[in-house]
């Protein structure tokens, strides 16, 4: 299996940097709110000092989806949604351990991070525009097809696992208590990415050592490196 992003995507974005992990031996039985609070923290001293629009990560993600024709205000990426709610709320549903985790250092990083139950997945990922023809499945179960030239995870079989790119995860491949075999893919367009996409892709791989005992495998996606493949 792979992920990779299309040379079309990449040209359109000079300046995204990704980080993937490949791991396997999630189960849904495990505690992870002592590490959660560890990340919820960082995110609270961080929005104290001001409201997640004017994160230099949110920020650039904002302008990306106005090059890609999006009203950012219309359609967030996943961590400014997710920085939103917990400013609002003061906490985030608990969903899964894996998926709690992940948003928690999402809130920490503010950087979109994204768990996919890879049994759901067919021979890998591509990170491209979409042909229109493509099925892409809500969390309350409806069908959809993303429009031609948005950006989308796509797998072999014509399935999106993401719509609008960091914007709205797809239901099919979410994170469920029957999940064993996970890609974490975490993607940022701001000035620091190059430094600061390896030191998360570094904290998952951590974490999921901590709470799971699992060793994961990780790399970090750039022009010269723009695919990573995996059992």
């Amino acid at each position: 299996m792979h992920l990779q992003h299309s040379p079309e995507v990449r040209a359109e974005h000079p300046e995204l940097v990704a980080g993937a992990v490949f791991a396997t031996g999630i189960t849904a039985d495990v505690s992870a709110e002592s590490r959660i609070a560890v990340y919820t923290a960082i995110a609270e001293s961080r929005l104290a000092a001001g409201p997640e629009t004017g994160f230099p990560e949110i920020q650039a993600w904002r302008r990306a989806f106005s090059r890609m024709g999006l009203k950012p205000t219309q359609y967030r990426c996943a961590s400014e949604a997710l920085l939103r709610r917990f400013r609002k709320e003061g906490v985030l549903p608990r969903i899964h351990p894996l998926i709690d985790l992940c948003n928690a250092i999402s809130l920490a990083f503010a950087i979109p991070v994204a768990a996919l139950d890879l049994s759901r997945v067919s021979k890998g990922l591509d990170v491209r525009h979409a042909d229109g023809d493509e099925v892409y499945r809500t969390f309350s179960g409806e069908t959809e097809h993303p429009d031609p030239g948005e950006v989308i995870f796509a797998d072999a079989a014509g399935r999106s696992h993401a719509r609008r790119w960091t914007n709205r995860q797809s239901g099919h491949s979410a994170v469920r208590d029957t999940t064993a075999t996970v890609l974490i893919v975490t993607e940022a367009v701001h000035g620091t990415a190059s430094a600061d996409i390896p030191e998360l892709v570094s904290v998952v791989t951590g974490e999921l050592h901590r709470v799971w005992g699992i060793t994961s495998q990780s790399a970090v996606l750039t022009p010269s490196a723009p695919r990573f493949e995996f059992p």
